[in-house]
């Protein structure tokens, strides 16, 4: 097992930040600049995701979707949570990760099957290794923790990215999972995506911790915090933290501090709880202008590459419009296919009352 000493546990003492809201570059002694390809990649996968977060909106309106968890504005987090991961990698997401399972590449009308209602993921979550969405809060990560420890025992080189937000850290399967993790050295990278709020309650609510990177402290987990609206940071600090698990080195956590700069989802009114005076400034730290500002310095975000993103984002939003217009033929008795093997009784009786209800309406 490998031991840390508590120094090694505590994270920045600031928000690591390589690229600020105005698209200047940071020096950091213990983080270096990605690449600048892979930060021009990165770009267009933000404005992808951006028209991915717009498109999904709009289709809630239309009554196409029946919830959709907007993560606009916080696309530097997703993005970056699968640009560090390779094929064989496994990623956990929450129900504000839609933008991160299709950038892993998952088809866009599947990721958001289950938010049109649907009774199923819509994704082979084996296919893409991208485990189905999760509504209940951080009931996902021991199941994070339970794959990245069986890849251990095999001998694997897996890394697991387990997404979470801040309202999430304050669930008991949160703590468990950690432990779990550190007991076993389990190859997991825990993702805090602090947004502020868990949906109408603000994070001074929350937690009276120093910050939500110091919650793994107690278990044996070193933590470190980055700015989420900053992809160079983000890509710098969950690539050195999956290298880490990768490596042998254990379980990490990693809290990107951001905002929830729209409604909880579409069924939300967020000026019940919050002043557009708060948000105003988050919208000056948006991810996109910051990092478009810093390539244009570089003289490598030209007219080719922007092109190339508006018409990836074009064919994203044409593809939701196109895929999720026509009603879906669905089949009640799907509800009671594919619970057990072999169907109960109380399953039957259930199945024949709704056969006979259906009866009476045709």
């Amino acid at each position: 097992m490998t031991t840390v000493s508590e120094q090694q546990l505590l994270p920045s003492a600031e928000p690591v930040c390589l690229i600020d809201q105005f698209g200047v570059p940071h020096e950091n002694p213990s983080y270096e600049l990605p690449a600048d390809q892979a930060l021009v990649d990165g770009y267009t996968q933000l404005i992808r995701a951006r028209r991915f977060n717009e498109q999904a909106s709009t289709l809630v309106r239309q009554g196409r979707l029946a919830v959709y968890p907007s993560s606009f504005g916080q696309e530097a987090c997703q993005i970056a949570a699968t640009m560090v991961l390779r094929e064989g990698d496994w990623l956990f997401p929450t129900y504000r990760d839609s933008a991160a399972i299709v950038s892993r590449g998952v088809d866009p009308i599947e990721t958001l099957t289950l938010l049109r209602g649907d009774w199923h993921s819509g994704y082979d979550p084996y296919k893409h290794k991208v485990a189905p969405q999760s509504t209940p809060l951080a009931t996902q990560l021991p199941h994070a923790v339970g794959v990245a420890h069986a890849a251990r025992l095999k001998g694997e080189d897996t890394v697991v990215m387990a997404l979470v937000g801040d309202g999430g850290t304050s669930e008991g399967d949160f703590h468990e999972a950690l432990n779990f993790a550190a007991v076993f050295q389990a190859p997991v990278v825990f993702f805090v995506q602090n947004n502020e709020y868990a949906i109408s309650v603000p994070l001074a609510r929350q937690s009276a911790a120093p910050s939500l990177a110091h919650k793994g402290i107690g278990y044996g987990i070193p933590g470190e915090r980055t700015d989420g609206n900053d992809l160079a940071g983000l890509l710098a600090v969950l690539g050195r933290a999956v290298e880490k698990a990768r490596a042998g080195e254990g379980p990490q956590l990693i809290e990107a501090h951001t905002y929830r700069v729209q409604a909880h989802t579409n069924a939300d009114d967020a000026t019940r709880y919050r002043e557009d005076a708060e948000v105003t400034p988050w919208l000056d730290r948006d991810p996109i202008d910051r990092l478009a500002t810093y390539l244009g310095g570089l003289g490598r975000l030209n007219d080719d590459v922007k092109q190339r993103a508006e018409a990836g984002a074009v064919q994203i939003a044409t593809q939701l419009r196109d895929g999720l217009m026509p009603e879906p033929e669905v089949d009640p008795a799907d509800l009671f296919a594919y619970l057990y093997a072999e169907e109960t009784q109380q399953l039957r009786e259930q199945a024949a009352f709704l056969r006979d209800e259906l009866g009476r309406e045709s």
